[in-house]
């Protein structure tokens, strides 16, 4: 590799973390935002370097312009989805978070997610690039091609239409893992009662099969049906404790890696507010969990 190779790769890898973050968040999609952000490295590679003069807002528009390209072929396949479309989780120790310090981990939320898949794609553009990755609205325009006027009125209706998807309760770390371990024991044995007692009563649960495991095709809403499919769950053979289990944050919020007794990955993601449980995500489509497989002991990935 020439000096002036080895050059371009030590600065992109600099900024590669929040490009990853802003191709995740433009595509909820942790295969195609490491494409996204390849395909922008090769692309840098050919540029003459000394021509640019800010390397982050620069590398931000071409990723911001290859997501767009991807959006549009993404959103078709989703119109034929099966069930409920989560965003493909990503862990506490994985680059939407890690890449940020942790200082963005809010905005990786499942609500502010499912939110940003609401907007036009350039609603999301001007609304993660101002308001999350923090460029002026002169260096939005040119990622996106508009006027900077229009940019900024993209950005203004995008934060009108998502403001409540934002987290509004502070929870402390003690209380959501207290919260979330008694969700946990409670859902795995079928306690109706104690689920009872930890749901709000307009919760919601999401279940993202995507047509190849077994999954709810609509949210199931209400702490009532809520406890009756988990207990309904508890008492199928495949439904009790899974073979392996790890406490970690799932998109910024508390939950589990799990292997069920089927032997295949589920997250489970639990959404808190003023001490109750508001909402469940569950991403049971294997083709949204390989990533997580390296962070599953070796001797459970062999067994498998």
């Amino acid at each position: 590799m020439s000096e002036q190779d080895t050059t371009a790769a030590s600065v992109f890898d600099r900024h590669r973390p929040r490009l990853l973050g802003l191709a995740y968040r433009m595509l909820g999609s942790v295969a195609e935002s490491e494409d996204v952000v390849q395909d922008a490295y090769l692309r840098w590679r050919r540029v003459a370097h000394s021509s640019v003069e800010e390397p982050e807002a620069y590398l931000s528009a071409v990723v911001t312009r290859l997501s767009l390209d991807r959006l549009k072929e993404a959103r078709r396949r989703r119109e034929t989805y099966v069930g409920p479309w989560l965003p493909e989780p990503v862990t506490d120790d994985s680059f939407a978070t890690a890449a940020d310090d942790g200082q963005l981990a809010e905005d990786v939320s499942i609500a502010l997610m499912l939110a940003l898949e609401r907007l036009s794609p350039l609603e999301r553009a001007s609304f993660l690039l101002h308001d999350v990755f923090e460029l002026s609205f002169d260096e939005i325009a040119t990622a996106l091609r508009r006027s900077s006027a229009a940019c900024r009125k993209l950005a203004s209706r995008a934060r009108s239409q998502i403001q409540e998807a934002r987290p509004r309760f502070a929870v402390t770390t003690d209380e959501s893992r207290a919260l979330a371990e008694a969700f946990f024991q409670a859902s795995r044995s079928g306690d109706v009662a104690g689920l009872t007692q930890l749901l709000a009563e307009a919760a919601t649960l999401h279940t993202d099969g995507g047509g190849k495991r077994l999954a709810a095709l609509r949210p199931i809403l209400g702490a009532d049906k809520i406890s009756r499919f988990f207990a309904g769950l508890a008492r199928k053979p495949d439904g009790s404790r899974p073979l392996w289990s790890k406490p970690m944050l799932v998109n910024g919020l508390p939950g589990w890696l799990t292997v069920e007794r089927d032997g295949l990955l589920q997250t489970t993601a639990l959404e808190l507010a003023e001490g109750r449980i508001v909402a469940i995500y569950i991403v049971r489509n294997p083709e949204k969990l390989r990533h997580l497989w390296p962070l599953v002991p070796e001797p459970m990935r062999k067994a498998m």
